[in-house]
């Protein structure tokens, strides 16, 4: 499974890309506002940062605009992937799109009966929105492992992008369900390094190798 960052955040970016471990950001129309720059330069720079797809969103909402808007934001980087949302006109446009060879990602997925239209029309990513799900009392996990075994079944292409993940178990779970991609936000990427044990283990040695050095200092006198 793939690692991506929700975020137009380039600090965010560049702290996380050092791991090694980034193949990718997803973006949408808030997290690029929240930067408070020109949008088309934030998301050249966010393309140029990132190594894998970067998803910009659409914001049009009939067929044609939806299209027109995003040939223009395929054309920001090589690495652009246009997200579309899961409505008929976003999906008539993002067939045209993959018509004319632009990726598409489409968004805000909240069911497998949406997920495979999405891969009928030949999404390169679908993204099933596992923490929104569970906001409204339904089961978030229960409907990406739904995904993931109709996709394995049909053999589709599409790859599963988990998003709206709240915290690292989304993370883990989205892995274990077979999920191509899961994409959070900074603060839940940098959870997935921490645990007590390895805190606790690093001040043993620490603490042990201080004491060494300083035996080793008193014996050399």
């Amino acid at each position: 499974m793939k690692l991506f960052l929700d975020t137009a955040n380039l600090e965010e970016i560049r702290a996380i890309k050092r791991w090694g471990v980034l193949s990718g950001c997803t973006t949408n129309p808030s997290l690029l506002a929240k930067e408070g720059k020109d949008w088309e330069v934030q998301m050249k720079e966010v393309c140029a940062e990132v190594d894998g797809d970067v998803s910009l969103e659409t914001t049009e909402s009939t067929a044609d605009a939806i299209f027109e808007q995003g040939m223009r934001l395929a054309s920001v980087a090589p690495n652009a992937v246009v997200k579309v949302v899961m409505t008929p006109e976003g999906l008539e446009a993002g067939s045209r799109l993959v018509a004319e060879g632009v990726p598409i990602n489409v968004t805000l997925c909240f069911s497998p009966a949406q997920a495979i239209l999405a891969a009928e029309a030949g999404a390169r990513y679908v993204s099933p929105f596992l923490g929104r799900i569970d906001d409204i009392g339904a089961d978030g996990l229960y409907v990406l492992e739904e995904i993931c075994s109709i996709f394995e079944v049909q053999g589709y292409e599409t790859d599963v992008l988990a998003a709206s993940l709240r915290h690292p178990m989304h993370v883990i779970e989205a892995a274990r369900l077979g999920a191509d991609v899961a994409t959070m936000p900074y603060d839940v990427f940098t959870k997935l390094v921490k645990h007590p044990l390895t805190d606790l283990g690093l001040e043993k040695f620490d603490s042990d190798w201080k004491k060494l050095q300083k035996e080793l200092k008193e014996g050399a006198k």
